[in-house]
């Protein structure tokens, strides 16, 4: 059906139900002689008068009144429908998909959520943990995290977390026997704890950085992982050398049970990064999460 046939019923439902032309032409906010011209043009189009018009009042035919029951409910359905999604403007609620590493899973966003998923029980979370750079836009997430220097530029995007640092770790026991590493460089001789990426099935480049001088180190290691937690707990055994987020190994650090090494080629970074594509029409639920997840220097 075309639009303006849809718009012609319409119409006639305004004047059926109104039982008056002015009062239906108010409510259309049209004039009363446009309103005419439509009923008029609707009816030719019919073959059928669907209003008997007297100079005192209107009233449906048998053909309209046919015609009002049964095309009336549904223009009302679907008025209701469009009230409904316009309340969704409103009110905080839905799924919020993001794509993001684990770490930021467990220290930024998980902590995050389950206090606003607490206090607003019509919003829920999808955190989808995966070290390759998604198209948040054709796999349909709402929004990705990443550290701030993966994030491309045509993304927007909103600090959550501190400055990170990175750590290079290796058990007591793996150092029996070895020379600790004094630069970057010097890795290549030892077993490193790999993390395997998704994107092309290559491995994370350990990075590091000093005085202004990066360097980006391909180590070679038997022990091959997907997961930070694994590679610690393997870097705990004496499997070899893990480069891993400061605070997720600073208490073992302290307890003796890692030792750290290459510190001075390990500054902080800009750390992680929520970042979606537009700031147009945010629902209600993505914007309330983006509240709490806004990173607010204590």
């Amino acid at each position: 059906m075309r639009r303006e046939n849809v718009n012609d019923l319409i119409a006639f439902i305004a004047v059926a139900r109104e039982r008056s032309f002015t009062k239906a032409a108010a409510k259309l906010q049209v004039s009363q002689s446009a309103l005419s011209y439509t009923i008029r043009t609707l009816e030719e189009r019919l073959g059928l008068r669907l209003l008997t018009r007297t100079t005192r009042s209107v009233a449906p035919t048998d053909a309209g009144d046919r015609l009002l029951q049964s095309i009336g409910p549904r223009f009302d359905e679907i008025e209701q429908e469009i009230a409904a999604l316009s309340g969704l403007r409103d009110k905080p609620a839905g799924i919020v998909r993001i794509t993001t590493v684990e770490h930021a899973a467990d220290t930024i966003l998980w902590p995050a959520m389950v206090k606003l998923m607490r206090a607003n029980p019509d919003v829920g979370a999808e955190i989808i943990s995966d070290y390759g750079l998604k198209d948040i836009v054709a796999d349909r997430y709402d929004a990705g995290v990443r550290l701030g220097e993966q994030v491309d530029k045509d993304m927007i995007a909103v600090r959550i977390g501190p400055d990170l640092r990175m750590a290079v770790v290796g058990a007591p026991s793996y150092f029996n026997g070895r020379s600790k590493p004094q630069k970057p460089q010097d890795l290549i001789a030892h077993e490193c704890i790999r993390l395997r990426l998704p994107t092309h099935g290559g491995f994370y480049t350990w990075e590091f950085r000093k005085v202004g001088r990066e360097l980006n180190v391909r180590v070679q290691g038997r022990a091959v992982f997907n997961n930070i937690g694994l590679m610690q707990s393997a870097a705990l055994e004496g499997a070899g050398l893990a480069y891993l987020p400061e605070d997720r190994v600073e208490s073992a650090i302290e307890k003796g049970r890692l030792v750290r090494v290459l510190a001075d080629w390990c500054p902080p970074r800009p750390g992680y990064h929520l970042y979606y594509p537009s700031r147009r029409q945010l629902s209600p639920a993505f914007a309330l999460v983006l509240n709490a997840l806004r990173y607010r220097k204590k």
